[in-house]
């Protein structure tokens, strides 16, 4: 099989690896890839938002399969585009990826379904959601409605953290983002992520895992994209899951169908468990980054024929087999991120992988032969341990290997799941 994947950070180097892994591989391209993702596939220079590009490179290729790895191509629609030409295509349309391209579709799908969530209201300008929060009090959480690159929502402990954050997307903190604000309630409990494969009528429970979305030790500072994160999450226990899968996933497939919105692809559900049971935050409609890394570590089976039935409505014939023991990744980012970094400093060393650990790039390129570091995440060091705690350990001394002198990690990615082990 001929795939191109579409992609160049963290997570698609993660599913670039276990791609490669797969005997029906007779091929993999990437567009446009990174250094880590060149080890495992071709890269090629498209413009992604140039969908006819994307699609001529596919004919001219003879592409059997095509994995879209980021959100932006989904919610812009490039798997329409790609499987009106006739290419199976991993990932949903344009009118099923509005469950993450817009905060308050979600929320409005979940009021339609009674689908357990935060409740909340939508705002189109600055003084009626002030209002809002004024009346609610704090803590409350504001959304910028469109994509933000896991930066526009603000956790806001004070009524003033929560008009400035108003203001912000107002002003265009987030661009387009957030011409549109949710704001909804605050949710009390422990955060973990969920991971289900759909094909618009079968569900495929994936793992489960944690993100530590704030920059700081001890969950402080503004929230990231991530900055590490361990699976399976010790909170998703069987019957949790089952009840995620009962309350939320499943009536969200169904709800997207009878919608008009059929779902193909992976569902991303951040979740809190409260005192209730699972709630949603949010919708994403792509592998999470960071929790990819440890996912793709954690998964025995192979994982293309998972992702073909997918995309082809025969994911009723696939099983997904795990590995038991924890997997952990930490994110070395860019000094200054989430705020303004340096870009094309020098990382001078990265340790080679081993069965156990693999460092994922995310943010690098090869400028005049040397390796540079040029996003805000740059690389996932990533390790096995029988306790998460013991996984932990192995990733922070691989992360203590790298010689990257703009580098900056958190130092208690899995925290929660050591005290839990330690207890």
């Amino acid at each position: 099989m001929k795939v191109l994947l579409i992609g160049s950070g963290g997570r698609e180097h993660a599913l670039a690896w276990k791609i490669a892994q797969s005997p029906q591989l007779t091929k993999l391209f990437a567009a446009p890839g990174n250094p880590g993702i060149a080890e495992h596939a071709e890269l090629v220079s498209l413009n992604v938002e140039d969908h006819a590009a994307v699609v001529a490179f596919c004919r001219e290729q003879s592409i059997d399969f095509v994995v879209v790895g980021p959100e932006a191509p989904l919610v812009a629609g490039l798997a329409d585009d790609l499987r009106a030409a006739g290419f199976a295509t991993f990932g949903p349309s344009r009118g099923a990826a509005q469950l993450e391209g817009s905060k308050g579709f979600t929320k409005d799908l979940c009021a339609r379904y009674d689908i357990p969530t935060g409740a909340y209201q939508r705002f189109k300008s600055a003084e009626p959601a002030k209002a809002y929060i004024r009346a609610q009090g704090a803590p409350i959480v504001i959304k910028a409605d469109g994509l933000a690159a896991g930066k526009g929502v603000t956790v806001a402990m004070t009524e003033a953290e929560a008009l400035a954050a108003v203001d912000d997307c107002f002003d265009g903190a987030f661009g387009a983002a957030g011409a549109e604000v949710v704001v909804e309630a605050f949710l009390d409990g422990e955060e973990a992520s969920f991971f289900c494969l759909s094909d618009g009528k079968t569900a495929l429970a994936l793992a489960t895992a944690q993100d530590h979305k704030r920059v700081g030790d001890g969950d402080t500072g503004p929230n990231t994209g991530g900055m590490g994160a361990y699976s399976p999450a010790p909170v998703m226990t069987d019957e949790m899951v089952q009840r995620t899968m009962r309350e939320i996933i499943e009536p969200t497939i169904t709800g997207m169908a009878k919608d008009g919105n059929p779902f193909s692809g992976v569902f991303f559900a951040g979740l809190m468990i409260t005192n209730k049971g699972p709630e949603l935050i949010e919708y994403n409609v792509r592998f999470g980054d960071p929790e990819c890394q440890v996912l793709m570590m954690r998964l025995k089976s192979d994982l293309l024929p998972i992702l073909y039935a997918t995309a082809t409505g025969t994911l009723d014939q696939v099983t997904a087999e795990w590995r038991d023991d924890p997997a952990l990744t930490v994110v070395l980012a860019s000094k200054g991120y989430p705020a303004a970094y340096d870009k094309n400093t020098p990382i001078a060393f990265i340790p080679e992988e081993s069965e156990d650990a693999k460092v994922f790039h995310a943010g690098t390129a090869l400028k005049d032969g040397e390796l540079v570091a040029t996003g805000g995440r740059v690389l996932n060091v990533t390790a096995f341990g029988s306790t998460v705690s013991e996984a932990q350990v192995r990733a922070y001394e691989l992360v203590d290997a790298v010689k990257w002198e703009n580098g900056f990690c958190r130092r208690d990615i899995g925290w929660q799941a050591v005290a839990r082990e330690n207890g």
